[in-house]
Formats: C-alpha cells, structure tokens, sequence
C-alpha cells in the first residue's frame, strides 16, 4: 500500500516538474501583456505632470533626465550699461529657473537661435557685438548708448533639470464649463446604464424560463444584432428620433434622445449577457417556486434579480464606459452647445483645432477617467464571475 502511494506521489511530482516550463511560459506571457497595457498607461500619466515646453521636446521616458531646450530672455535694462573706453557695455547672467546652467548655443535672432557657439562673438545688427560664455554670463558691446525700456533679447539652448507640476490639471480643471460638462455627462451616463439593465432584465428572464412561440428566433435576433456596427444605424435613428420627436412637439437635442440611443445600441449585449446567466440558475429553484404558487413576476424580483447581481454589475460596467467616454452619440443627439456639451466635448474643444496641446491631452485624459476607474474598482469583484457564469453547463 505504502509503495503503491509513493509510485503515485513520484508521478505527481514527475508531471508538476514536466508541467513547470509551460506554467513558466503561461506566467510570462501573462507578464508580457500586463507590461504592454500599463507601459502607455504609466507614460501618459507621467506625461501629465510634465512642463509643457519639456513635453513637446522629449518622450516621458526622458522626464528624470535632464535636457536640452531652446530658451530667450532678455539682457538687463540698458539704463544698468556702463561705458569702458569708447564702448558702451550691457552685461549679466543668463538664469534657468533663477540658476545658472550650461550653454550649447546662442543667437540674437529667432531665424537663427542656435548659429554661435558659447564664447564666440556675434555680430549685431546695427553694430555691437554679443557673447555668451558657456556658465551663461553674456555680454553686448556697442559704440552707440543702448536705448529702449527694455533689454534685448537672447536666445540660447541651454540643460534645463526635469520639471513637474500640476499646471497642467490646473488648466484643465478651471477651464469654462467644465462643470458643467461634467454634471451633463453624469446626467446622460447615469440613465442610460440604468434603463438598458431593467429592460434586458425582463427581456432576459421571458427568453430563459418562460415559454413562448418564436423564442429560439429572438435569441437568434438578438445575437444578430451584436455585429451591427453603431455608426451604420445613427443617421436612420436619429431621423426617426426627430421625426417622432417633431410629431409630438419634443425637440431633438434633448437627453431623452441620447438615453433611448444608448438603451437601444447597449440592449443586445445585455440581453446576450444576462441570458446566458439567468439561464444557468438552478431549475430546481425555479421550479418549487413556481409549486409554492409564485408568478413569474415574483419570482424574477424575489429569486432571479437578486441572483443575478453579479451578471448586472458585470454589463454596469461596460455600459457606463461606453456612454461616460462616448464623443460620438452625444454629438449627434445632443450637439455641441454650451448648454448640453458633455465632458469628452469639452476637452475636445480644450485641445484646439490642431490638437498640438499636448499637457491638455495628457491631463484631460485622467480627469476623463477618474469616475470610470471609481465604477470599475467598486464592481470589479463581480466583472469576471458575471462573464463566466452561465458559459459552462
């Protein structure tokens, strides 16, 4: 007995010891993908804590270095020149955030900032020369008093440390009306992750456990309707929309549009979705209720609703970052007006006609998500058993 219990446990460790390397492989390649999801993900949020000027120079994966950026400043007022001999002199000290710093290059024009090295003299235009050391201390020499109310201006590459800040959320945050984007998304997200969820509820439950003629037919439909591509079906909808809405008196860019757009786009998938759940509850709970004399109403708030809470949450969910991230659907049905303009608009229209503002585009995207990674946390428990449940008999 006890040889025929050692043969065993040899060949369990045999094959944990023949199944190591494909575990191994199964753990890297899971390594390999957390790596390649997070590695944008970190650089993006990196990116938003940037000075903008560094930003637009270097990738975030330079952001602890320190680097090489164009600047201009201004010489000191020419009421501080002195005059040596025949010449007039204006000098000081060229400063990188108030200390001194090293100098690659410097010029007096903006078509050529970059042409004289530190220690060569300049030739200016209208006489006077200029020289910048490479510690940053410059001077301008002229036969001619410096006139005006304000120094001239140098323009030099310099190393400049790395720089972080909120500036760039600041900017974002304060800007006008994002408030009130923000109140608009909640009130267009909100709604249309709850409505979907009641109707395929009930849709899904009558295609589980209650028998009707064609039931087969609709589950086929609907699963047919997951292909549909949302851009295909906006322009027949929104006509539709603005007909009905005009034969009732009701205006088109109203919330009521984008929440039966949203119902009408996320039903499939939560049909789909909570079917396969509701269908692989136990008969047997089903059945002695509907023996105590409950109706099929009870039994879905009393039984079924309850039980099916994680399949809910799971949909939730994708629901509401479908619609809070969503720019298309609300621009069809509610426009771009001040009045119902969500927050993926506005920071649309934060980022310009050119989209060059970079520090914008990084910052706006975590204030984007900060309320869908708060749904994601709070539900994530329930996400990966509402998926399963129901896939295996």
């Amino acid at each position: 007995m006890s040889n025929t219990t050692a043969a065993n446990d040899a060949k369990f460790g045999l094959s944990k010891l023949r199944r190591s390397p494909l575990t191994l492989l199964v753990h890297f390649s899971v390594m390999v993908i957390v790596v390649l999801w997070t590695l944008p993900t970190a650089g993006l949020f990196i990116s938003s804590f940037r000075d903008k000027d560094q930003l637009a120079l270097s990738g975030w994966w330079t952001s602890l270095t320190a680097s090489q950026q164009n600047l201009v400043e201004r010489t000191d007022d020419p009421s501080k020149q002195v005059k040596q001999g025949n010449n007039y002199v204006l000098s000081g000290q060229l400063l990188v955030d108030g200390k001194p710093s090293t100098i690659s290059a410097f010029g007096f024009s903006s078509r050529e900032p970059t042409r004289y090295l530190p220690g060569e003299v300049a030739e200016m235009n209208g006489g006077g020369t200029l020289t910048v050391e490479e510690n940053g201390e410059y001077k301008m020499t002229s036969l001619e008093p410096f006139k005006g109310s304000r120094g001239k201006r140098i323009f030099y590459t310099a190393v400049v440390a790395p720089k972080f800040g909120l500036a760039n959320y600041e900017e974002v945050l304060t800007a006008e009306g994002i408030g009130r984007s923000f109140i608009n998304s909640l009130t267009v997200t909100i709604p249309a992750t709850i409505i979907p969820i009641l109707i395929a509820a009930y849709a899904a439950y009558a295609l589980s456990w209650m028998k009707m003629p064609g039931r087969n037919l609709l589950i086929a439909l609907v699963v047919g309707l997951l292909v549909v591509p949302l851009q295909m079906s906006l322009i027949p909808l929104l006509r539709l929309y603005n007909d009905i809405g005009a034969f009732f008196g009701v205006g088109a860019k109203t919330y009521l549009g984008i929440w039966l757009a949203h119902t009408g786009f996320g039903l499939p998938l939560a049909i789909y979705l909570l079917r396969n759940y509701i269908s692989s509850l136990p008969r047997e709970i089903i059945e002695s209720a509907k023996v105590d004399g409950a109706t099929d109403f009870e039994i879905f708030m009393r039984i079924v609703l309850p039980l099916s809470f994680p399949a809910l949450a799971s949909f939730g969910i994708f629901q509401f970052l479908w619609v809070w991230n969503d720019l298309l659907v609300a621009t069809v049905f509610l426009g771009t007006g001040e009045e119902h303009m969500v927050l993926t608009a506005r920071l649309r229209e934060l980022l310009g006609s050119r989209g060059g503002n970079w520090e914008i585009l990084t910052a706006s995207a975590f204030v984007s998500i900060a309320v869908p990674l708060a749904v994601f946390f709070a539900l994530q428990r329930y996400l990966v058993r509402g998926l399963l449940s129901g896939s295996v008999k």
